[in-house]
């Protein structure tokens, strides 16, 4: 009986899944902390995407420039 302690105490088979689940966790972290920082900016852009397709007139010119759309915060028209 205790040889088989012993000879379970002594495997590692069991090491790699847990090194795989820590891994994993990182990484499911790593992608929630990036959509966190990046979502406000996305929502934005399509906030403006959105106003300018709105105010496109395709009838008289659909590739004219809009000049009434305004930029956010953080994404500036040229």
């Amino acid at each position: 009986m205790t040889a088989l302690i012993k000879n379970f105490a002594k495997s590692e088979s069991g090491a790699v899944t847990v090194d795989w689940v820590v891994l994993t966790a990182a990484l499911v972290g790593l992608g929630l902390a990036v959509m966190a920082v990046v979502s406000s900016g996305v929502e934005n852009l399509g906030t403006d995407i959105r106003n300018s397709l709105a105010n496109t007139n395709p009838s008289t010119n659909p590739f004219g420039t809009n000049t009434d759309v305004t930029a956010s915060n953080d994404i500036a028209l040229q």
